[in-house]
């Protein structure tokens, strides 16, 4: 289940109240939750070579759908091909005359459809960082940057700040993200290549870039610096002289014993546990819907942890729970 492409906070909500009531295998689709840098982080966490973390800058710099794209509404209505049900193809959005570039993975342009860079890449970039080292949901939610605002398609290139509090021993810590082609983000000085997985499904728009500006991450810990890819893709510490000297003291790192869809299907048999079950992907999914709503209304954001508000904008903060599901879709949002 691709629980990223839940557009409001509160959708997310009820899945995550509905895996526990019905006590399911549930999974997010977020494939690297099953491969080598999930294992890898947890064991360098738990060994604490990944400690005291206080800067994650995370990045999405490939071309994507809506860039160059100029919208003063939405798109005119188009005859429905025999071939598509429209409606069920719609199912919990509200309703909007068909037009082709609403469909296949022109969907994520759209405000109204999906999340954007940030909820199509930030899953299987920061989603092992989110999980070991326990962020939860943040504080505060800063638009840096937003070129091109659109009240209909995301930002041709954004920046997001999100605050996250200290968490028992561990500080305080802001992750950083940016999209957007030009957008790139600053850099460690001995950074080198970017790490790239081999097993990136490729894009059906566009291309992703394979160098400095390929998707990936910088995780800042106490005395070690680590870069990081996507998916799978493994920690490398950086400068390449202190990776050499912290070779020797590296704990060994499982292989994983099931890929993601055996995974799940393991779990339903009870044989396994999720990697990436709605309770540990929910928040993360939350973390990244409130930065689309960050990114929408161009605004800063204070969220409440425990009352699960936004504080300082009433807009914002509406956008939570989003537009009542249409007729015939209420059904599915009662547990």
């Amino acid at each position: 289940m691709c629980l990223w492409k839940s557009r409001w906070f509160h959708e997310v909500e009820l899945m995550m109240q509905a895996e526990k009531k019905f006590k399911v295998a549930a999974q997010m689709g977020n494939q690297g939750h099953s491969g080598s840098n999930y294992f890898q982080f947890k064991a360098w966490t738990e060994a604490g070579i990944i400690k005291n973390v206080t800067r994650i800058t995370a990045f999405m710099n490939s071309s994507r759908r809506w860039h160059g794209m100029k919208v003063s509404g939405l798109l005119p209505e188009e005859p429905i091909p025999a071939s598509l049900d429209w409606d069920t193809w719609l199912a919990t959005a509200e309703f909007h005359p068909y037009n082709i570039k609403y469909t296949n993975g022109d969907w994520r342009s759209w405000y109204d459809f999906g999340n954007g860079a940030l909820g199509d890449w930030g899953a299987h970039i920061f989603d092992t960082a989110h999980e070991f080292l326990q962020l939860g949901l943040p504080e505060e939610i800063q638009a840096v940057k937003c070129d091109g605002p659109s009240d209909f398609i995301f930002p041709q290139a954004s920046t997001l700040c999100f605050k996250f509090p200290k968490r028992g021993p561990m500080p305080a810590l802001d992750l950083t993200w940016y999209d957007g082609v030009h957008n790139l983000p600053p850099l460690p000085d001995q950074f080198g290549e970017a790490v790239v997985d081999p097993n990136i499904p490729p894009p059906s728009s566009g291309k992703i870039e394979t160098k400095v500006n390929a998707p990936g991450k910088v995780i800042y810990g106490e005395d070690l610096t680590f870069k990081g890819g996507t998916h799978g893709a493994t920690l490398q510490i950086i400068p390449e002289s202190k990776a050499k000297d912290m070779a020797s003291k590296l704990p060994a790192v499982p292989a994983s014993p099931s890929n993601h869809y055996a995974n799940f299907l393991l779990a339903c048999m009870g044989k396994e546990k999720c990697r990436s079950s709605f309770a540990v992907a929910g928040p993360l999914s939350q973390v990244m819907v409130l930065g689309v709503i960050a990114q929408r209304l161009n605004a800063q954001l204070k969220f409440d942890r425990a009352t699960q508000q936004i504080t300082n904008n009433k807009l914002a903060n509406d956008l939570l729970v989003g537009p009542p599901p249409r007729k015939d879709w209420a059904q599915f949002y009662k547990l």
